[in-house]
């Protein structure tokens, strides 16, 4: 049973550093466009909106308390919201229009023009992501993909997208807060925050 244990770890670690390793390769000017355009929206005074289902959920609200706290370095607090985290809002929109409006609703009632909206999705193909990113197109918000698999039907709607093609829900979430933490990096790199 020990053997077998160390062998499933073992495992798991080979796919994860080879999940990382194809990103450094492929991936690279995509997610400095990606920070690009976060920087961008946030130099301009706009705000950034970060919203995914279950995991991905989990990374929007990582994501956005590196953002409003901080990542690497004292700053001032930016602009950046999860939409998954306000109960309230989340069952008011599900109840009365449907989960597939919960993010579409709220990029309605919040963002502006000049704003950011991340995307995160390991299959690409969530109707209240697919419909959050076609509200944010139709209001000049910036619409950015973190996304697994073949980047599925939300690919198109994005202005930038980083694809993990991973068939592992597991090892493309690993790579998606990897990617978020390099956009904080480069965030703090490029923004004047003090």
């Amino acid at each position: 049973m020990a053997e077998q244990t160390a062998t499933t770890i073992l495992r798991r670690i080979r796919e994860h550093t080879e999940a990382v390793g194809r990103l450094g390769e492929a991936h690279r000017s995509d997610i400095a466009a990606a920070a690009r355009l976060l920087i961008d929206c946030l130099a301009g005074g706009g705000r950034i909106y970060v919203c995914g289902n279950g995991g991905s959920a989990a990374d929007a609200q990582h994501i956005a308390g590196e953002m409003v706290g901080r990542f690497l370095k004292e700053r001032r607090a930016l602009p950046c919201v999860a939409l998954s985290t306000d109960t309230s809002v989340l069952t008011c929109i599900g109840n009365d229009y449907g989960y597939d409006a919960v993010f579409e609703r709220q990029v309605r009632g919040l963002g502006r023009a000049g704003d950011g909206l991340v995307l995160i999705s390991t299959s690409g193909n969530s109707a209240n992501l697919l419909r959050a990113a076609e509200a944010a197109r139709g209001l000049g918000i910036a619409t950015i993909g973190l996304l697994g698999r073949n980047g599925g039907k939300l690919l198109p709607l994005c202005d930038d997208a980083v694809i993990i093609a991973s068939a592992t829900t597991a090892r493309i979430q690993e790579v998606h807060i990897f990617v978020g933490h390099c956009w904080c990096s480069l965030i703090e790199r490029g923004l004047d925050l003090a």
